[in-house]
């Protein structure tokens, strides 16, 4: 499978490379990052062949945003999928200390899933990315604001689309059940899913994965590291972005354990895996510099015998009726 190939989303003209660059690690992540770098990492995963970026208001209070705005606009923007989310407002005030967001400056979100909100939001990514269009527009994280992300803000996002300003309509978050919900509505072309399908979690395959599949709308599944483990499955990794108990870590590590008796990275395995599901149209990694960049296009494009996935099924750290690639 061609990790740079185009696919479309949904029923939509709008294309997605299968994979693609999760952009909440260049707004400072954890620990700060830097214009210089953020840029870079950009420029680099294009350099090798993605097209499709995903970010969102909240990475870095927009910081995100006008780091890709900077690097992508050396390129036609007919030649690259560009995803953001609204949701969340940013507003001036000082953030909780506690932050995850490095370099946030004097900025707190609010929550806003309000039809105005929604326009407003657009606008505002808009101005930050330096673009005249958003191609995929998720509604982001409504875990607590269902009523008002499907009475308000999805009936938005449908005009939306329907005037051409936005491509897709899309929500994204790391539950699968109300994503389920949302696609037996019949507005959504796509959901990202986080953490929900990954070699060790394939909760999505119980409700959202299948719903998607009968509709044909497309999945993009983010997480497939899940915030660490699946990288480098070592004691302190991380699992959904919390200290990793050890039964995880021995779980990761014993797949680690079979992808090296064929040479394959655990992280490629880990990388590729969601993409042999039918619905899945995409992949997001997140990178935070041209070499996490150049680390995924290098895994996106392992050759992955057939015999490691049987393996895998063979130790029980697979189901056999998991679809892979």
């Amino acid at each position: 499978m061609d990790p740079f190939a185009r696919v479309p989303l949904g029923g939509t003209d709008v294309t997605v490379t299968r994979l693609g660059m999760g952009l909440a690690p260049i707004g400072g992540l954890y620990s700060a990052v830097g214009d210089r770098t953020g840029v870079a990492a950009v420029d680099e995963a294009w350099q090798r062949g993605v097209r499709f970026f995903d970010t969102a208001p909240l990475y870095g209070a927009g910081l995100s945003e006008r780091r890709a705005g900077t690097a992508l606009r050396e390129h036609s923007r007919d030649g690259y999928t560009l995803a953001t989310k609204v949701g969340r407002r940013l507003t001036p005030g000082r953030p909780d200390p506690a932050d995850i967001w490095a370099e946030a400056g004097e900025t707190v979100l609010t929550w806003d899933f309000s039809a105005d909100g929604v326009y407003a939001s657009l606008h505002e990514s808009r101005e930050r990315l330096g673009v005249d269009r958003i191609d995929v527009l998720h509604l982001h994280d409504p875990d607590d604001h269902f009523e008002a992300a499907a009475g308000e803000a999805l009936p938005a996002l449908v005009r939306l689309r329907r005037e051409g300003v936005i491509g897709a309509v899309s929500a994204g978050m790391n539950r699968s059940a109300m994503l389920t919900a949302f696609a037996r509505t019949g507005q959504f072309d796509c959901f990202l899913l986080a953490g929900r399908y990954s070699l060790l979690d394939q909760s999505g395959l119980a409700d959202l994965l299948p719903e998607c599949e009968r509709r044909g709308v497309s999945v993009i599944v983010g997480g497939v590291y899940n915030s660490g483990v699946l990288a480098d499955p070592v004691p302190g990794a991380t699992y959904d972005y919390r200290p990793a108990a050890p039964n995880v870590i021995a779980r990761a590590q014993a797949m680690e354990r079979l992808c090296d008796r064929y040479d394959v990275p655990l992280r490629a395995a880990a990388l590729q895996f969601p993409l042999g599901h039918p619905a899945v149209a995409s992949v997001l990694v997140g990178m935070r510099s041209p070499e996490e960049a150049a680390d995924a296009a290098a895994m996106a494009s392992v050759k992955i015998p057939g015999g490691l996935w049987r393996d895998l099924v063979a130790a029980w750290l697979l189901d056999p009726e998991v679809p892979v690639p």
